[in-house]
């Protein structure tokens, strides 16, 4: 059974649709390590965590204080604090408001 010319035309499509989405991912990605790499340079540090991110690490250390990870969690934490306090660029979209509320733990 020979396929119809609009079965060929839907899987071409499928192939444009994915090279083109994996092309423009790939392409974000490197532009955005070209970024971090370029301020790590010019920094020598770097924020390691967004703003939800950093929310969502906090949320979580407050939530399991037992946890045999939550040292390492909250050293994590603490250097992202002071990485902010002492970057004159962060890497993500941190306010100056956002910077100057967090606390070490």
């Amino acid at each position: 059974m020979a396929l119809t010319p609009i079965t060929w035309t839907v899987m071409l499509a499928s192939i444009v649709v994915l090279v083109g989405t994996a092309i423009v991912s790939l392409t974000k990605s490197l532009r955005d390590e070209d970024r971090k790499l370029e301020l790590l340079r010019e920094q020598e540090r770097i924020d390691t965590y967004s703003p939800r991110g950093l929310a969502e690490l906090r949320s979580w250390i407050q939530s399991n204080p037992d946890d045999p990870l939550r040292d390492e969690a909250v050293r994590r934490y603490n250097d992202c604090v002071e990485s902010l306090r002492s970057v004159e660029e962060p890497f993500y979209d941190w306010t100056d408001e956002e910077i100057a509320s967090l606390e070490k733990l």
